[in-house]
């Protein structure tokens, strides 16, 4: 399964949340994206299923001179997930990395004040809660940013992601109420394999996806 871009990866997949919300008691459900591919996504998925939008923000933990290796993740407030795998292959501890996540957890709360400005943060308890991603990898930062809502007791929280890795659908069912999938293939390549345009994001069309659905 291929996308042609992130819209038409939100259009695919809102037809799956709304079969999955017709499952569930009625009421707006709370549709928040993971920054930055998750937002846009969101924001359609939203309009959709006629919930609100919103964004969680959780931040990925790399692996000492290696950023972009992630070993673990911290959302904005909740305990930090790690990879114990990669811990042990690296010969590190979680108080090893505590600079690190003190760094990470403080740019996740400076994203969530730059993005979401003036506006409260909505409710989550009670509610029905799906969490919107562009794919899942090792699916850590989601995991992180899960972990972190389920604090605020959801009546049901859901992930919706087009494609993710098998493992990382497993790790995140163990999180969630759900996960909705459109495609989980065995040989997973990077997310953006399966996208034709995958475009790098920016924080302006994040700011652009919520400011129309606020508006």
């Amino acid at each position: 399964m291929r996308f042609t871009d992130r819209a038409d990866a939100a259009r695919r997949l809102a037809g799956a949340v709304a079969e999955h919300l017709a499952t569930l008691p009625p009421g707006r459900p709370l549709v928040l994206g993971l920054p930055r591919g998750g937002v846009p996504m969101a924001a359609l998925i939203a309009r959709h299923v006629g919930g609100d939008l919103d964004i969680t923000v959780a931040r990925k933990i790399g692996a000492p001179g290696h950023p972009e290796f992630g070993i673990g993740a911290v959302a904005a407030s909740g305990d930090p997930i790690f990879d114990p795998r990669s811990l042990d292959r690296l010969g590190l501890t979680p108080a090893d990395l505590a600079p690190d996540v003190g760094r990470e957890r403080a740019e996740a709360r400076r994203r969530l004040v730059e993005y979401r400005g003036t506006r409260p943060s909505p409710r989550v308890g009670g509610r029905v809660v799906i969490v919107v991603d562009d794919g899942l990898a090792t699916g850590v930062t989601a995991r992180a940013a899960v972990r972190a809502l389920r604090a605020d007791r959801p009546a049901h929280l859901a992930l919706a992601v087009p494609v993710c890795t098998p493992e990382a659908r497993d790790l995140l069912a163990a999180e969630t109420d759900a996960v909705l999938c459109l495609h989980c293939p065995a040989d997973f390549r990077a997310v953006g394999a399966y996208y034709d345009d995958f475009a790098q994001l920016t924080d302006a069309d994040v700011h652009t996806a919520l400011s129309t659905a606020a508006g």
